[in-house]
């Protein structure tokens, strides 16, 4: 009876992390990486080597638990007016995602439209900054929540009244972001790139019930990154990258290395390999593949904390596909004079 109860016990405190979470904005994909323009909407548009970019990226959170927390999202981006600007050029992109929490008790659907010049400065560099508009909708199911004052002695008893009375189950506000992006291309087998961006600009307001003051509003999400790309030879491309965001008083920090095996000689053939920790939460290990400009990754969330007792360890599975490529023959050729050169195979 002990053990059920603690089971009990800890569900509900799950829930109430992960409505937590939802409302913190921070926890999402462990690839990161992988969603460019949702970290950072300088990085639209963001590819030397493409001209075009779509992905997928979806997220099974706690498994183990009756209800897991799901995160779905596509997004694309792509390179535009090349031959306006001297020297530079303008990215477009756009971002649609989902957030689902306790078999639906709460959902949030997010969809972002981001604009972003990049300039080549000088031989070696290229700055960028970028803004981005969107439009969020948080939905709640007020019949499966319970409250403190539910609480009868031995269980949650949802025919009791509460205080806590949910007035809106369904809200929408505006988000605005901003950001900046610097690359540095020290040879050609050596990249360096960071970021810095800054989200809810406006502070919108979340709240389900009838209170709209500072108490409700949204605080600034700081978020920056720093990644490297190291070719060995004609065999391997390592890829060391960090990603550090916070919001209030919540961090999240994220570490590790991709390392990219060339399997065919021309790089047309990839095997990526990857290995990451999130500060007091998760080892985070990643294995994909990539042909041509189709790239698949899939990684596994190891969980480290004290919920790993709850959940066997078993934090979150992870999917992402990336579609590249180019407009034109022409389009490309441009795009190669213009940018300093990537690494690549």
């Amino acid at each position: 009876m002990k053990k059920i109860f603690l089971h009990i016990i800890s569900v509900v405190c799950l829930s109430l992390i992960t409505i937590s979470v939802d409302a913190q904005d921070l926890l999402h994909f462990s690839q990161y990486f992988n969603t460019p323009i949702f970290v950072n909407p300088a990085n639209t548009g963001f590819d030397p080597t493409h001209d075009y970019r779509i992905g997928g990226n979806y997220r099974n959170q706690w498994p183990s638990f009756g209800s897991p927390y799901q995160t779905m999202s596509i997004w694309g981006d792509a390179q535009l007016f090349n031959d306006k600007f001297e020297n530079g050029w303008v990215g477009l992109g756009g971002n649609i995602s989902k957030d689902v929490a306790g078999g639906g008790s709460l959902t949030s659907t997010k969809g972002f439209v981001s604009l972003a010049y990049h300039q080549v400065v000088g031989d070696n560099s290229l700055l960028s900054v970028g803004f981005g508009i969107g439009m969020v909708n948080q939905r709640v199911d007020p019949s499966t929540l319970t409250f403190n004052d539910q609480w009868n002695g031995q269980i949650f008893d949802i025919k009791l009244p509460t205080s806590s009375q949910i007035i809106y189950s369904s809200i929408y506000y505006l988000d605005l972001q901003v950001g900046m992006n610097y690359a540095y291309f020290a040879s050609d087998n050596v990249y360096l790139n960071a970021g810095f961006s800054v989200s809810h600009l406006n502070h919108p307001s979340e709240s389900f019930y009838a209170i709209n003051n500072v108490a409700t509003q949204i605080p600034f999400r700081y978020t920056a990154f720093l990644n490297s790309n190291i070719k060995i030879e004609n065999l391997w491309i390592l890829n060391p990258n960090a990603y550090v965001s916070k919001m209030a008083t919540t961090w999240e920090i994220v570490a590790g290395l991709n390392a990219n095996r060339n399997l065919s000689g021309d790089g047309t053939s990839q095997l990526i390999l990857g290995l990451y920790y999130r500060n007091s939460d998760a080892i985070i290990p990643m294995i994909g593949y990539q042909l041509n400009d189709l790239k698949i990754t899939v990684n596994y969330d190891a969980t480290i904390s004290t919920l790993s007792s709850y959940n066997q360890a078993r934090g979150a599975y992870e999917l992402s596909i990336i579609k590249s490529g180019f407009f034109g023959a022409a389009n490309k050729s441009l795009n190669e004079t213009k940018c300093p050169k990537a690494i690549r195979f």
